[in-house]
């Protein structure tokens, strides 16, 4: 087993939730082997086309990493490792969110625009498609990240690098979603600017700017009493940028290389994958 590559432990999970042979064309190759070369490439960076040979044609790995983006497995793994261990209880509910910004290589960018909003004649719109953003330091994406109390993701966004976080994080909540493996609707609520928690029934641990604080007392009684702030719980926000900092170990994460946002968001749900199955099972 090479470095960064699937452990037997973590094969032995992940292996009846991968596709099976169908009847149909020719058998797959060894799944294992494909999930390692793709590992590989997100570790590195490196284009496809320079995968070693140990890992077969770097042809096949590319287009099993792409249909499994197509059709969803890189979600579905990362999901069913998620409702595993909630069902043990081993998911803390206590929620961290936060976004990075990562900057995307000039091989990231040039995706073709046919089919985008907008039609080919906007290339700014069809960017903010693939979620590239431009500003004073070129071309970036950002990855918004909703993790447990242990530092796992369990929501993965891409906008363009430019966009507000408060904008995106409707989108964060409601891409929370913990299937049960009984009956019951899916887990969508932690334990978690303010008033979108707040209709959702959730608890905002967020201190308040000292310019809020100004304001709602230059206001007096119109201002509202002050928001609620757990200063000893609010001391684990840091979970979330641990996880980023693992994630950012693989360097086509840290930096893209993918033109398409879906397939730069596969390669997350893979890393995100990686790291639940790296968690001590309790």
């Amino acid at each position: 087993m090479g470095r960064g590559e699937l452990t037997d432990a973590a094969w032995e999970r992940i292996s009846p939730l991968l596709p099976g042979v169908d009847g149909r064309g020719r058998p797959w190759r060894d799944h294992r082997q494909v999930i390692n070369g793709v590992l590989w490439r997100l570790r590195t960076g490196a284009p496809w086309r320079d995968l070693p040979e140990r890992f077969g044609p770097w042809q096949t790995i590319y287009e099993r990493f792409a249909r499994w983006e197509v059709d969803g497995t890189w979600a579905r793994l990362l999901e069913e490792v998620q409702v595993h261990d909630d069902s043990i209880g081993a998911v803390e509910w206590t929620m961290s969110i936060d976004s990075t910004v990562n900057r995307a290589h000039q091989h990231g960018a040039g995706a073709r625009k046919k089919g985008t909003p907008g039609g080919t004649g906007r290339p700014a719109r069809a960017a903010a498609y693939q979620a590239l953003g431009r500003s004073r330091g070129g071309l970036t994406t950002k990855v918004h990240l909703a993790c447990d109390g242990r530092g796992l993701p369990l929501a993965i966004l891409v906008t363009p690098g430019n966009v507000n976080d408060s904008t995106a994080f409707d989108a964060v909540l409601d891409a929370l979603r913990v299937p049960r493996t009984g009956v019951g609707r899916p887990r969508r609520r932690p334990d978690a600017i303010r008033q979108t928690p707040r209709r959702r029934g959730i608890r905002a641990v967020i201190p308040e700017r000292v310019d809020q604080k100004a304001n709602r007392v230059r206001r007096g009684r119109a201002g509202g009493r002050p928001p609620a702030f757990d200063r000893e719980l609010y001391k684990a926000r840091n979970v979330v940028e641990h996880c980023f900092s693992r994630l950012k170990q693989l360097r086509a994460v840290a930096t893209r290389f993918d033109k398409l946002a879906a397939r730069y968001r596969a390669g997350l749900h893979l890393a995100a994958l990686v790291l639940w199955l790296r968690e001590p099972a309790r």
